[in-house]
């Protein structure tokens, strides 16, 4: 075990896990410290070897040459979930939330669990296998081909992560897993936390089962994803080998397990490269208000939510977040919290100035490009009132700052995530669907959504439970607080998980979707795990929530910590 590095995040959390999973399963992970080590065959591996002759070949071009790839799909799981043929269709506006009164038909009753992997013919026993999860806003991701028959690609297009990979010779996966939206056959919900965790280690246990079969190192598994996916790529990243999920990774038939819970294969990974990392969220509202509640107005705010309800909500989050940063054993508090996020509003301002750009005078306008998921661009006009320069120095008004933050986008509602009508809010809109049973549409998931549930006869929170959150967790709510648990990175840096050693995190200067709190904490904590060996953070200049918006900086990084 190595030192503790942090404080565990979710110490209640954490006993309700072992309470669940029993002491068995948690006593360790055979073989955990030996890469890749078979030491003996698990419950399905013989049914999860990949045939060596069973891909399709196609072409492509990168760069303006003709490159050729193999082609292998696979079901990654021995015992996948059977979906039902019609799946809610997911609405990714503010909330996220998916639409029942609107459907899609599942074509692929297997989409959810299954891969593609594509393997270019300049790769070698050496290169990255690069892992794509899709998981935004923490949904269902059905498998989704980055890669065509035909394409043309390039590395010098900082949005082209295929051309990038392509051109280096690393292998490339396209990974549909479970998450919070998708229905099953049986009309229960199997997305339910930590459904989309326990599918990416699944299908990392499958490369590793399948290494020899396939060019490229399982042991330089390289795991990415954007807001969600960027959070299901954190917690993968800090979770290496913890045996917490070894029972659900039995469940549906994982490589590498055990019918008794033992493992024979790891599902540690070699780096994470996460784009605005959605994580943390037992304790995200908390961070919010604490960060935005002297900016927030019914002028910045969703819709102009801020009436009584949602003031008072704002402030006590906000009242209880310095406590939880103090918990964490980070030596942060909320002065140098804002101590940082300044440091780090200040170096991307010189690092702009740096590379060429321009600054405008305080006062001035000035305009944001904006680009759209489906690759559209809006332009956004804005006014400087938090920035000057000192003798070419940048000066950053921070209060200002995050007042223009919320001014390119409308802050998230009170609260942020845990939103189930409880200050006026309609229906269950922020993450809420991620956790609970799956007979649960939803359920509150933080003391305070919990105790302030407003929606009479959903089955969840003080009013229907008659119970607190704290005596709700600690009994027959037991199973939801392991939920928030596995699913927060901070739960396992630092605690005897492999942590991945290398990390590529970034979150744009005016993304308002979490807090700079969350991901600077984030940041912190890993580089104070003892596994990791570097971390490359920023807020990238005048960026809004997206993702993979500076590839070729990314895999020039990538580059430089694969070379020997």
């Amino acid at each position: 075990m190595k030192p503790q590095a942090i404080q565990i995040a979710d110490k209640m959390g954490r006993k309700m896990i072992k309470r669940l999973m029993g002491a068995t399963v948690l006593a360790g992970v055979a073989g955990a410290g030996v890469a890749g080590a078979a030491l003996a065959e698990g419950a399905f591996d013989a049914q999860l070897r990949l045939d060596p002759a069973a891909f399709t070949t196609l072409q492509v071009t990168v760069d303006g040459a003709p490159l050729t790839l193999r082609r292998y799909e696979a079901v990654y799981v021995a015992k996948p979930v059977a979906m039902a043929a019609q799946q809610p269709a997911r609405q990714m506006g503010p909330g996220g939330s998916p639409t029942a009164a609107k459907t899609q038909v599942l074509t692929d009753p297997l989409a959810y669990q299954k891969l593609v992997v594509f393997v270019p013919d300049t790769a070698t026993e050496a290169s990255a296998m690069i892992l794509n999860v899709n998981n935004g806003g923490w949904f269902a991701s059905e498998l989704k081909e980055g890669i065509a028959a035909g394409g043309a690609y390039t590395s010098s297009d900082d949005r082209d992560k295929v051309g990038a990979a392509l051109a280096a010779g690393h292998v490339y996966v396209d990974l549909g897993s479970r998450g919070r939206g998708i229905v099953a056959a049986d009309d229960s919900l199997p997305g339910k936390a930590p459904a989309a965790v326990v599918d990416a280690k699944a299908a990392i246990r499958y490369l590793r089962l399948n290494d020899a079969v396939l060019a490229g190192s399982a042991e330089r598994i390289v795991i990415t994803g954007t807001s969600g996916g960027g959070g299901l790529s954190a917690v993968v990243g800090a979770s290496g080998n913890s045996a917490d999920f070894l029972p659900f990774l039995a469940e549906i038939g994982a490589a590498g397990v055990g019918l008794d819970g033992s493992s024979t294969l790891a599902d540690d990974v070699f780096a994470v490269i996460a784009y605005c990392p959605i994580t943390d969220l037992g304790h995200a509202d908390m961070a919010y208000e604490w960060q935005y509640q002297g900016i927030r107005s019914a002028g910045n705010t969703a819709m102009g939510h801020w009436g009584a309800p949602a003031q008072e909500a704002s402030a006590a989050l906000a009242l209880a977040y310095p406590d939880y940063l103090a918990s964490l054993g980070l030596t942060l508090t909320p002065d140098t919290m804002r101590a940082e996020i300044m440091a780090e509003v200040v170096a991307e301002v010189a690092r702009h100035i740096a590379a060429g750009g321009t600054v405008p005078d305080l006062g001035a306008e000035f305009v944001i490009t904006q680009r759209g998921r489906d690759g559209s661009t809006t332009e956004l006009r804005v006014v400087n009132d938090w920035l000057t320069l000192s003798e070419g120095k940048p000066q950053v008004d921070l209060p200002a700052f995050l007042g223009f933050v919320a001014r390119t986008s409308a802050l998230k509602n009170v609260p942020a995530f845990d939103r189930t009508a409880n200050t006026g809010n309609q229906g269950a809109d922020g993450e809420n669907s991620l956790f609970g049973t799956g007979t649960q549409a939803y359920s509150n998931f933080t003391p305070w959504g919990w105790n302030h549930n407003e929606v009479e006869g959903d089955g969840v929170g003080r009013d229907d439970t008659g119970t607190d959150w704290a005596t709700w967790t600690a009994g027959e709510g037991a199973g939801l607080a392991a939920q928030v648990a596995m699913i927060n990175p901070l739960t396992y840096l630092g605690s005897g998980a492999t942590t991945a050693p290398h990390w590529y995190l970034r979150h744009g200067m005016i993304d308002r979707d979490t807090s700079f709190a969350v991901e600077l904490t984030l940041a912190r904590a890993v580089a104070a795990d003892t596994d990791v060996q570097g971390v490359d953070f920023r807020l990238p200049w005048m960026t809004a929530h997206s993702g993979d918006y500076d590839v070729t900086e990314a895999y020039g990084w990538l580059r430089g910590v694969l070379a020997p």
